[in-house]
């Protein structure tokens, strides 16, 4: 496919691009699974514009899913899985909660921080907001919060399953724009971390102005010591992934298969995990891999198909006769992956629009990587913001709360997170400092 798709052709988008469009439209509003409507999408589109051979879907079909890093997105999924049954990532919290539970609204704090160590294992955002709701939305509410707003900050602090490395994210958009996962987990690390302060920032001013808790004991050095080795083998984890990554000892995807090795060794010599249990965390795993592997599947012959149509470049041509002015197509940016994000999963959002709005992206001077890091951060933002707002729905599902009372209390999270996604915008330095 790759070979028709590197000829030059000026085909005018009519009706038999439109009409195709429409189609999915209508059928994302009729909420038909996504890989269904990109499939079908993907079908017409090729079918009407006769722009390639629609013999050649099977084949891009398999291109899709033929790569070797694309095998790290199950086994991180299956290494937070294991996390969770072993009771490891509870582990994690209470090394949180001993870190920063002695300080103002400290154990809203200690949830957010808790959210990024699971992020530093899973790589999920889903998983994430399902892991330390169940352990941490009770406890919120009995210091005093809301329970709504346990619900949301809860959400928002697993907004970092996709932004801090290792993330499922990172590796998808680096599979579609040829860039090495390895070097958007680098990249990422500044931005993640600022994205989690600043929920954590976010929720002092909240807690500061509603006094839901005013945790003001003094830091335990000695307690921070035994629950630090009492977690110790939980901390092993992100250490053994990130730091084999960093080093170059492994790839994403070998980093990956390690850790979920380790993960259950613990959970069996711990006794926490048994024989037993191994069928249904692989039966867990393998429904969450199989939602998002047959959209990247699907989504493939869709972005070659816009690709040999110059989609993208019609795109740049209108976006810059609005404007050449490089710090609004940034803000028109963010508002199109923010309103993306807010009807559809991340996944698709990457395999679609990546390569649509790259090209508009290295218009006004940005770096590959660097909006890799600003749109992924960007999409992020739709994890809590209604009508999809995934984490809403498993924090949901999680404590029977209604989406509509936990929406009215993400603001001050999404506006943080705004300011930091725009401040990585148009500071590259932030996504690019530790690559050299």
């Amino acid at each position: 496919m790759y070979q028709y798709m590197q000829q030059q052709q000026d085909i005018a988008l009519g009706w038999p691009f439109f009409v195709p469009l429409v189609f999915m439209l209508v059928m994302i509003l009729l909420a038909v699974r996504i890989w269904v409507v990109i499939g079908f999408g993907s079908f017409a589109m090729l079918l009407l514009t006769g722009v390639l051979p629609p013999t050649l879907l099977g084949e891009a079909l398999f291109d899709g899913i033929d790569s070797f890093a694309l095998i790290a997105v199950p086994l991180f999924i299956l290494t937070g899985d294991v996390l969770v049954r072993t009771g490891l990532s509870g582990k994690l919290l209470d090394v949180a909660e001993a870190t920063m539970g002695a300080r103002r609204s400290g154990l809203g704090t200690s949830t957010v921080l808790g959210c990024g160590f699971f992020a530093c294992i899973s790589g999920s955002d889903a998983a994430d907001a399902a892991a330390i709701g169940r352990i941490t939305i009770d406890r919120l509410v009995d210091k005093g919060y809301p329970k709504p707003y346990a619900c949301a900050l809860v959400a928002a602090g697993a907004c970092t399953g996709i932004l801090i490395p290792p993330s499922i994210s990172y590796i998808i958009i680096g599979l579609i724009l040829g860039i090495g996962a390895s070097t958007l987990f680098l990249a990422a690390a500044i931005p993640g971390v600022m994205i989690l302060l600043s929920i954590m920032i976010a929720n002092a001013f909240v807690n500061r102005f509603r006094g839901y808790e005013n945790s003001l004991g003094g830091f335990d050095f000695k307690y921070w010591l035994r629950t630090v080795y009492d977690g110790r083998f939980a901390l092993f984890v992100p250490v053994i992934i990130l730091g084999g990554i960093y080093s170059g000892i492994f790839t994403p995807t070998e980093s990956a298969a390690v850790a979920a090795l380790v993960t259950m060794i613990i959970g069996f010599r711990q006794g926490t995990l048994k024989l037993s249990d191994i069928p249904r965390i692989l039966e867990t795993s393998a429904k969450v891999s199989g939602v998002i592997v047959p959209i990247i599947a699907m989504s493939l012959p869709l972005a070659q198909t816009l690709a040999s149509l110059q989609v993208p470049q019609a795109f740049v041509h209108y976006m810059t006769s609005l404007t050449t002015n490089p710090q609004l197509i940034i803000i028109m940016m963010v508002a199109i992956l923010m309103i993306a994000g807010c009807v559809m999963e991340t996944t698709p959002n990457i395999v679609i629009l990546a390569p649509l709005l790259l090209p508009l992206a290295q218009e006004i001077g940005m770096n590959d990587v660097h909006f890799c890091i600003f749109m992924v951060s960007a999409l992020g933002i739709g994890f809590i913001t209604p009508p999809l707002g995934l984490n809403l729905f498993v924090v949901s599902g999680v404590t029977q709360v209604p989406i509509m009372s936990i929406s009215r209390y993400v603001l001050p999270f999404v506006t943080a997170m705004i300011l930091i996604v725009m401040l990585l915008g148009y500071v590259p330095w932030f996504s690019l400092w530790l690559l050299g």
